[in-house]
């Protein structure tokens, strides 16, 4: 080293070292793609979506082809008949329909169904081996595994009331009785001769179609005609009120502002409001676009209020300290929730409840009074506050100095994001 050369020292070494390390590798990276949002339950649902759509379309070309190809490679090692070929792709659509629809309400029957009829899709494909069949094969193949690795998500049993399983017991009955009694009383029917044609002619009576190829020729017959069509009209009648009547009732209820338990299942990394108080509406102002909002209530008139305020806020009616409430409100699977009523002694209770679905979710609490913030910090609160109390240490603030309580909430705001 020559007598000209400057010498760094280790320290200026050190701190140009942090410098470059702080511009080229900062520790809090920003990731260029949320991974979460598009490998959670939403995007699974989706996908099956769209490999519903792509089915039925390859479903309808390969119905519309007299003759199917049948150059895939699976044909060297599986015999299948061209019907299957010809049909499978739509009745694979109407079946994954129903299993979308299941998803959307984290059933997890509609998952069970969903991880067996999707890779059963893959073959189709494999059978064919048309260009036209390759954006079925490449969006099936990823969507398998995406609804694998979120079956936790899809966890809630089928709950029907007993008017539900009546009239689903009811339907199977009377199909049932027309099948085995066609059969038995074939010789008294013009070109009833198999099982296949029974469940064809019940069918067709109870729908009332009666495409005159399957007749009754005797009194008996007849009788018997005449029972299925009054049993069988009677039986799908009621199982579509009994069905279909809640969601209509649902859709009803979400056109009025009320959400429903099916509305709310999908939803990640949002926020739950317990409660409806003076605080709330700011809290909501603050909160903004920054978060997914989800408001528990029991008060019916506070719902309607907010939304005429903001149409956009998902709207649970609802006892805040009920478990079953939180769970539809998918406290499990919540950023955090937020304890805001103006009623401590049953904020408390919803903090206990919401403790018992998700123990790790993080949970704040506005106390009413000053004499609950204990309470609230012993059932496990994360961070509580008085509003009166910081609102008169304000006051009193401004007061004796003389500054403006807007100007010390915002240098607080200052000195936070600077201490982040």
């Amino acid at each position: 080293m020559s007598a000209n050369t400057p010498r760094v020292s280790r320290k200026e070494d050190d701190v140009r070292q942090s410098v470059v390390d702080a511009v080229f590798y900062p520790a809090d990276r920003i990731p260029f793609v949320e991974w979460s949002e598009l490998s959670g339950a939403k995007p699974a649902v989706v996908l099956v979506g769209a490999v519903t759509v792509l089915s039925f379309v390859t479903g309808l070309s390969n119905l519309s082809r007299a003759d199917p190809a049948l150059d895939g490679p699976l044909t060297a090692f599986i015999a299948i008949p061209p019907s299957a070929i010809q049909f499978g792709g739509v009745l694979a659509a109407f079946v994954l329909g129903l299993v979308t629809v299941g998803l959307h309400r984290r059933k997890r029957l509609a998952w069970s169904v969903g991880v067996v009829v999707l890779p059963s899709v893959i073959l189709l494909p494999l059978t064919t081996a048309q260009a036209t069949d390759i954006p079925l094969l490449l969006l099936t193949t990823f969507t398998v595994p995406l609804l694998v690795r979120n079956r936790s998500r899809f966890d809630r049993t089928i709950d029907l009331s007993s008017l539900q399983i009546a009239s689903l017991v009811a339907i199977f009955g009377v199909l049932l009785y027309g099948t085995v009694g066609s059969y038995g009383l074939r010789d008294q029917f013009v070109e009833l001769d198999t099982w296949t044609d029974a469940v064809y002619y019940v069918l067709v009576t109870i729908a009332t179609v009666g495409y005159g190829d399957i007749t009754p020729v005797s009194a008996e017959a007849r009788w018997f005609s005449l029972s299925i069509i009054v049993f069988g009209t009677g039986a799908f009648t009621v199982a579509i009120g009994a069905l279909i009547g809640p969601a209509i009732e649902s859709r009803m209820a979400k056109a009025f502002g009320v959400m429903t338990a099916s509305d709310l299942t999908l939803l990640e990394d949002h926020i739950v409001v317990l409660g409806h108080g003076d605080i709330t509406e700011p809290l909501l102002d603050e909160l903004g676009e920054q978060a997914e909002i989800v408001v528990v209530t029991p008060d019916q008139s506070k719902i309607s209020s907010l939304q005429d305020d903001d149409g956009d806020l998902n709207l649970l009616t609802g006892d805040p300290s009920d478990e079953s409430v939180l769970r539809d409100a998918g406290v499990e699977a919540a950023r955090g929730v937020v304890v805001s009523s103006n009623d401590d002694a049953r904020d408390v209770l919803a903090v206990i409840a919401t403790k018992n679905v998700n123990p790790d979710v993080r949970t704040v609490a506005a106390a009413t009074e000053q004499k609950y913030v204990e309470k609230f910090r012993s059932v496990g609160v994360d961070a509580v506050l008085n509003p009166r109390s910081i609102g008169g240490r304000l006051l009193s603030q401004s007061i004796l100095d003389g500054s403006d309580p807007e100007t010390l909430l915002r240098s607080a705001d200052g000195e936070d994001d600077e201490s982040s």
